[in-house]
């Protein structure tokens, strides 16, 4: 009888082995890497669709953008992602036909320690690029008080903050210092890593806020998320238009509004520097990078499950973590391009 029992335990045992080691050779690992502006959002999504999934899992690197893109074009990773879309002549040079996927629109900010001076403070386009360049070196300078006023702003030294990485961030915030400043177009000029003029520099926007946090009488720019989950105050940056806009969803939204009305058919678009009244000035789209032809069947069947998801049903996420969703027509042409993606 006994002997029995245990004949018919380890049958039991055998069966739930072979099954779980089923089921874990069934899993598909989908490999990802880069923007850290992106990050908070992704992370949310992969955890959410594990639920809907458990076959599929998601190992994503937050490395900056530059990271993203050199890893997807040496196809070491299943995708990649970048706040910056890759020029003509960079495309050119990958291996097969890449694409961009926008997935959602953040808000790139100032964020400031300065003891004393609290949430408000207002910075005009010339300031910033100024304090970037090194020009404006003291929180008090008459053209930062000028925009100011009531507020007592103390006589210290400001300590600048940017990435030390490559980074779709600055990408992003380079773009607007291009748009902004003639000086900082012609001495600096844009992209995923600049020669700084003067700085500190902190790896990924976790990095810069931390430097922020840190740091009496710094200023620094990183993903609104980062900020304020760091409890640091964003500057009012004046817009085109000449109103102080306060980054949020809203006038993230506002920023994208007119520009996707425009929306080329492979997604490459720049809203930095929009008009508009309520037109946040320094705002960007972030993209998934994958190839138009997953060479895994499965692995490609897996992403475009996932994506069309992430549209459907993932987008309401975003503005829990202060990402502004696509606008309806951009999901729209979202959705027929990810409907040509073959495996």
């Amino acid at each position: 009888m006994w002997h029995s029992i245990k004949k018919a335990f380890a049958v039991v045992a055998c069966v739930a082995a072979v099954a779980a080691a089923s089921q874990a050779s069934a899993e598909t690992l989908i490999n990802g890497a880069g923007s850290t502006f992106a990050y908070p959002i992704y992370s949310k999504w992969f955890a959410a669709y594990r639920k809907v999934d458990p076959s599929v899992s998601f190992n994503y690197q937050s490395i900056g953008s530059g990271g993203g893109i050199q890893q997807i074009m040496a196809r070491t990773i299943d995708f990649g992602a970048s706040d910056m879309y890759l020029s003509d002549a960079a495309l050119s040079k990958a291996p097969a036909k890449l694409i961009h996927i926008p997935t959602v629109m953040g808000a790139v900010v100032l964020t400031y320690n300065v003891p004393g001076v609290g949430t408000g403070l207002r910075l005009t386009p010339d300031v910033i690029a100024d304090i970037y360049l090194g020009r404006i070196t003291r929180w008090n300078d008459p053209r930062i008080a000028a925009s100011n006023r009531g507020v007592r702003l103390p006589a210290a030294a400001i300590i600048v903050a940017h990435r030390s990485e490559g980074s779709g961030t600055t990408s992003i915030f380079t773009s607007y210092l291009c748009s902004v400043s003639p000086q900082w177009k012609q001495q600096v000029g844009t992209g995923t890593s600049v020669r700084w003029p003067i700085g500190l520099g902190g790896k990924g926007s976790e990095g810069v806020a931390g430097i922020i946090r840190n740091t009496p009488y710094s200023i620094g720019y990183a993903e609104i998320a980062y900020a304020i989950g760091n409890h640091l105050p964003v500057a009012a940056v004046k817009n085109k238009a000449g109103y102080f806009i306060t980054p949020n969803i809203k006038t993230t939204t506002a920023a994208a509004a007119g520009a996707a009305k425009h929306m080329p058919a492979d997604f490459r678009l720049n809203i930095v520097n929009q008009p508009g009244k309520n037109a946040y000035p320094i705002a960007g789209f972030t993209w998934i990078l994958l190839y138009q032809h997953i060479n895994n069947h499965e692995k490609g069947q897996k992403i475009v499950q996932f994506l069309n998801w992430a549209y459907r049903h993932g987008e309401g996420m975003a503005t829990q973590l202060l990402y502004a969703p696509l606008p309806p027509n951009v999901t729209k042409m979202v959705l027929k391009t990810i409907r040509t993606i073959t495996y």
